[in-house]
Order: C-alpha cells, then structure tokens, then sequence
C-alpha cells in the first residue's frame, strides 16, 4: 500500500530519490520499474509499479476507438506514459516533457494513493489542498458513511 505526503527534490537532471521506506515494496513488486504518466484530471504525474500500471493499460486498451473520450483518455494516459527504473541510490528520472506538463520544478510533493503515487509541484499541492478543504463536501460525507465500520 503506497500512502503518505512527503516532500521531496527535483536534481537539475530531473532526478528523484523515492523514499527508503517505499523501495523494498517497490523493488517487490515489479522490480523497480514504475510507469510515469500524466493525471488527466489535474495538473500532477501519476507513478505506478509496472504490475499496477498494466492491469491500467490492458483496461485503456479496452476501450471504445470510436468512443472521443475514450480516446482522449488512451491518449493521456498512454500516449504520455514513460517507464522509469529506480537506480542503485532509489532515483527514478523524469523527462522534461513530464516535468513541464505537470510544472515540477524543484520542489514536489509525492502523494501515496494506495496502488500509484501522485507527484505535484509543491505550489500547486498547497493550493489544491486548500481549495479542497474548503469545499463543501455534503456528498462525499454521505459517500464516507457508507465506510464506517
């Protein structure tokens, strides 16, 4: 399960350390290899370990050609996505194209979202975080309910 914040740094290569405690389960499951690609929803990457990314892909796949939103969404999702490998000090690298389409620059913040992480320029995290808690929420109260145990 990939889940917490953490703050983290862009080298000028473009270069991220993952944190230690996610390399094991990283290594783990799929060999290190993650799949970056853009959030077609908001202005972050999505990273997923290759087997998580797959059973995604085999889904896009799927998907109606002739259907425009359908389409839309393979070419999001697909069409941006880049394999990375952590190296032997726990860096992955991401590409310009990437970086600039979702305004990394060299503050980020990793967001662990239980099978992928999202990656957000720091600035644009604390705004959304912002504008998310000040919304109002009366649906998604009723959605939480039906969580309790």
């Amino acid at each position: 399960m990939l889940r917490g914040l953490n703050a983290l740094t862009l080298d000028g290569k473009g270069r991220m350390g993952i944190p230690t405690r996610y390399r094991e389960q990283l290594r783990d499951n799929g060999g290190g290899q993650l799949i970056v690609t853009l959030d077609p929803s908001d202005p972050c990457l999505l990273l997923y370990p290759r087997p998580e990314w797959e059973v995604i892909e085999r889904k896009l796949v799927r998907l109606p050609s002739l259907n425009r939103q359908a389409r839309k969404l393979q070419r999001v999702l697909m069409g941006h996505a880049s394999e990375v490998e952590l190296d032997g000090a726990g860096r992955i690298l991401l590409g310009a194209e990437l970086r600039e389409s979702a305004f990394l620059e060299k503050h980020v913040m990793l967001v662990g979202q239980g099978n992928k992480f999202e990656l957000w320029s720091e600035q644009n995290w604390k705004e959304r975080r912002v504008q998310w808690l000040a919304e109002d929420d009366s649906e998604l109260a009723a959605e939480l309910e039906t969580l309790a145990l």
